[in-house]
């Protein structure tokens, strides 16, 4: 499989507390990459992902923009280049405190796709 996350349609992430996100799943077990799930998430300016806590860890990696990541109680600055990991049970945020889109990597277990 190869493609491109401009070809991906986004869907708007509607969890309360969340403004001007968009999640767009590339891989998944649908194609063929059992157990996990690669999404990009675009944030816009001033926005933000809601603060959660689940059971499952993620792996981050910023690809575009600047912003917080808010991890446990603590803020986290975050650029292009950034990588984190969330374990599960922490509660986390992303927001964008720049002035582009805050373009995010996150991988979960195939559970955390929700």
């Amino acid at each position: 499989m190869v493609s491109n996350v401009k070809d991906v349609e986004g869907i708007k992430v509607c969890a309360p507390g969340s403004c001007g996100a968009v999640k767009k799943v590339l891989i998944s077990p649908s194609e063929g990459w059992e157990g996990y799930v690669m999404r990009v998430f675009d944030i816009g300016t001033g926005g933000n992902t809601p603060k959660h806590v689940h059971d499952w860890p993620h792996i981050n990696y910023v690809l575009e923009g600047s912003g917080t990541l808010y991890l446990d109680g603590a803020n986290h600055e975050i650029t292009k280049g950034s990588f984190a990991y969330v374990p599960g049970g922490k509660e986390h945020s992303f927001i964008n405190t720049g002035s582009e889109t805050l373009s995010i990597i996150c991988i979960v277990p195939e559970e955390g796709d929700v």
